[in-house]
């Protein structure tokens, strides 16, 4: 296993990266991974609590926790329990009594040895104990709602063994109107039944067509079965069931308006080395027929390895444009790997939800200009058909016909408009597609204007909505949800989407520029200017930029802020609107540098806020270096990250980037508790405060951060970003990389790429295909063709050890 410099441990990257084995059940506990389709997704803990939702349209379970709960988001540094959903199996020895349980759950027996081995496309967990090893694996189907579950179980003693097998599913409190479980050997496993309960008559026929039956199908008929959740527990509990010790074989009960479950009991005898294959089906369905048909597609040899090829043609998708090699192989096989498949997952699933985020859906497409441009594209077209007469864009984005905006998307919030052109530029430049600014768009008033006449209308918008200063109104939040009391009252701006209007203002005043329409882009750049030299005027504090003002006229995020003193986005921000010149930038760097960049990375704001201040909102209510309140909030961080490679902070850039990714050092993986399959959302902050939780992962996978990430590596790191007619090759390497290598996918073309520092070298030079480039850009590339690029960097000085050490290098 590639597990770096602190070998040996007990995790690492195998079969080139495109695997990740955790070697202990108990190191990193709460580590996990997910799965998914478009129709579903679940996400694995390496001790085998799983959850699942899946969309009939809207998000919905199958499995549930054992009482009546609330119907909520995913959450934040998911909390496990003994009845918390899971997917496991005992293993009792006949002869002993000896019980185990793989993964590691319920039971917790220490195993002889343990693998959780996370896939791109599949997870699995390998179990020894006394003997006897136990595989377990899932994988899901293309388009269907379904977990698919291979068991194998052998014989390493040495002699023969009679043992029995318990796959375990818990099915959990389905429903206090109508609840039931029952074996059915006419469908070939345990079936348990519901209604969703309702209240009024409209929401009968909304949700008549509930998949409401929870199913464990085998193809192997088992020799007992429980149905029972408390049958099944009984005295004993989960840690050691009444109805496995010290009983030959399972009851055989139902459950009558009672807490159903899914088990089932396999009795076999094993020879020495001898092995038993086992395939299981879980999952919703709506009725006997769709159960019916679940089994005939899929529980068998040939239906897994169908799907199994399926989901793998799927993942192709998940093939990024950039290939590295770097000093550190750690970051290369996520990159290569586990980076796009993210990406990949935000952008084809739209994080499972019918009206995602309005800002979240422009930027996870962003990415997917990436992966997979025909569908960012479409998204972008999407996105525009439902903007406002007004030139605004709504809170969400409304996916299928019935979609309403719920939850957060009730709540007005006014950055929307900025992610348009921040997010179409980087369309633009990997795809050269001007053309997409001249396509028709239909609103939903049936009235047409163009991408380009629409983007007009989102920028008037912005430099409309702003107050006597010239500062941009922020409502009941603006990027950060939970900021919803500065502006309620109609009164308080925000600093950062002033930055952020002027930022995107610039943007589509050079896209207008390159598009033939420099009238229209010199008072975008006029605008941009004005909203730049207000934040000046009245949120510059002296060595960084203030976050806003309220609605009764008080500053905050400013230096005489006890709590809440420094926040991070406006300083990004700052850097990429052209705000902050030279000496603006120097000052706000070292207030980054001394108040915000923890072991773990840049903290969103600091010190974290430790009571309700009424004038900020339910923000400060979050505890204290959790979420926005001052954790290490990866999406923030990207922002500045983009902000530092724009300004050339190379080094300072490479810190932030390289503390987003947990490990290889082990201290850092047990701290974090993250596997590197993919970035989390946030890492607890409040290092000064809590030091001993400061670090903690969210293992929450749905986060901005993905396509910021995959973006900066592509045109930051390696510096191969499109723009106009031709590729820029500019890498910004950090200062202790001597040399590193790339392959790139751009506009049809392939490019390979050596990047190494040389001695004596005074700029940056391009070699391409044997001849020197008078520049950086590469024009004319022809589709279909293969380059052959050299970088030649000059030698750089040491980085500044401050930097490199407090930014997690």
């Amino acid at each position: 296993m590639n597990a770096g410099p602190h070998a040996p441990a007990p995790y690492g990257f195998v079969e080139q990266g495109r695997r990740f084995v955790l070697a202990s059940p108990t190191a990193m506990p709460q580590a996990s991974t997910f799965l998914w389709n478009r129709r579903m997704l679940l996400q694995l803990n390496c001790r085998g609590y799983t959850t699942a939702q899946f969309m009939q349209p809207e998000p919905a379970k199958y499995a549930h926790a054992p009482m009546l709960e609330a119907k909520t988001f995913m959450q934040p540094e998911q909390p496990y329990y003994a009845h918390h959903p899971g997917r496991f199996c005992y293993v009792k020895d006949e002869d002993s009594g000896l019980l185990f349980s793989v993964p590691h759950a319920p039971v917790n027996r220490e195993a002889d040895a343990f693998a959780f081995s996370v896939g791109l496309g599949q997870v699995a967990w390998t179990v020894s104990n006394n003997g006897i090893e136990v595989e377990m694996a899932v994988a899901l189907p293309l388009d269907e709602v379904a977990e698919l579950w291979t068991v194998r179980v052998r014989n390493r003693s040495g002699r023969p063994r009679r043992i029995s097998l318990y796959p375990y599913f818990p099915v959990g409190y389905m429903s206090w109107m109508n609840q039931s479980g029952v074996y059915r050997p006419d469908l070939g496993g345990i079936v348990c039944a519901s209604v969703a309960p309702y209240q009024k008559v409209a929401d009968w026929f909304r949700q008549r067509d509930f998949m409401d039956r929870t199913v464990l199908l085998h193809e192997r008929a088992p020799d007992a079965w429980e149905a029972n959740q408390a049958a099944f527990e009984g005295a004993g509990g989960l840690h050691a069931p009444s109805s496995i010790a010290g009983v030959e074989q399972l009851a055989g009960g139902d459950a009558l308006y009672e807490t159903p479950t899914a088990a089932l009991q396999y009795r076999m005898r094993l020879a020495a080395d001898a092995q038993e294959e086992y395939r299981f089906l879980f999952g919703p369905a709506r009725d006997d027929a769709q159960v019916a048909a679940l089994r005939e597609r899929h529980l068998s040899a040939s239906g897994f390895a169908d799907a199994s090829a399926a989901y793998a043609r799927y993942l192709e998708g998940a093939r990024g444009c950039l290939r590295i090699e770097t000093p550190d192989p750690w970051l290369d096989d996520f990159a290569n790997h586990w980076l796009p498949r993210q990406v990949y997952y935000h952008g084809d699933s739209n994080r499972l939800t019918t009206d995602p985020q309005t800002r979240n859906y422009l930027q996870d497409h962003m990415g997917m200009a990436y992966l997979r441009p025909d569908t960012a594209r479409a998204a972008f077209l999407h996105a525009l058909s439902q903007q406002e007469p007004s030139g605004a864009m709504p809170d969400g984005i409304l996916l299928v016909e019935g979609a309403e905006l719920k939850y957060i998307n009730q709540v007005p919030h006014t950055d929307h408009c900025v992610w348009l052109p921040v997010c179409l530029q980087a369309y633009l430049d990997e795809t050269g597609d001007d053309a997409l600014l001249d396509a028709p768009v239909t609103d939903r008033e049936g009235s047409a204007a163009s991408v380009a006449e629409r983007i007009d209308r989102a920028m008037r918008w912005l430099l409309a909505q702003r107050d006597e200063r010239g500062l941009s109104y922020i409502a009941q939040g603006d990027w950060c949800d939970p900021m919803n009391m500065v502006g309620w009252k109609g009164r308080g701006v925000s600093g950062w989407l002033s930055l952020a209007s002027a930022h995107a203002l610039n943007l589509w005043a050079g896209i207008c520029e390159r598009h033939g329409r420099g009238d229209r882009a010199q008072a975008f750049r006029e605008g941009a200017e004005a909203f730049n030299a207000a934040v000046n005027a009245h949120l510059w504090d002296g060595d960084w930029y203030g976050r806003g003002i309220t609605d009764d006229g008080v500053a905050f995020g400013v230096s005489a802020d006890p709590e809440g003193r420094i926040y991070l986005n406006p300083q990004s921000w700052a850097m990429l609107s052209g705000a902050a010149d030279a000496p603006r930038r120097e000052r706000l760097l070292a207030a980054v540098d001394a108040q915000l960049v923890s072991p773990s990375g840049v903290a969103m704001l600091d010190p974290p806020y430790t009571g309700m201040r009424e004038d900020v909102g339910r923000l400060t209510q979050k505890f204290p270096g959790s979420a926005e309140n001052g954790a290490v909030y990866n999406h923030a961080a990207a922002f500045y990250l983009h902000g530092l490679y724009q300004a050339g902070e190379s080094d300072r850039a490479w810190g932030v980037l390289r503390a987003m990714l947990s490990g290889p050092d082990l201290d850092d993986c047990v701290r974090r508790g993250q596997l590197p399959v993919f970035v989390p959302n946030y890492y607890r902050g409040a290092w000064r405060l809590h030091p001993r939780t400061a670090g903690r992962s969210s293992q929450l996978f749905n986060t901005g951060t993905a396509a910021w990430m995959y973006r900066c590596l592509v045109e930051a790191l390696f510096g191969l970003r499109g723009e106009g007619e031709g590729l820029r090759i500019a890498p910004q390497l950090p200062s202790h990389w001597p040399r590193a290598r790339a392959w790139r996918r751009f506009r049809g073309a392939e490019f390979e790429v050596e990047i190494e520092r040389v001695d004596g070298l005074a700029q940056p030079r391009v070699r391409v295909d044997g001849q020197w480039l008078d520049g950086q850009v590469l024009t004319a590339i022809a589709p279909g063709r293969r380059y052959q690029v050299r970088v030649e960097l000059p030698r750089a000085p040491a980085p500044d050890a401050a930097i490199a050490a407090g930014a997690g290098a």
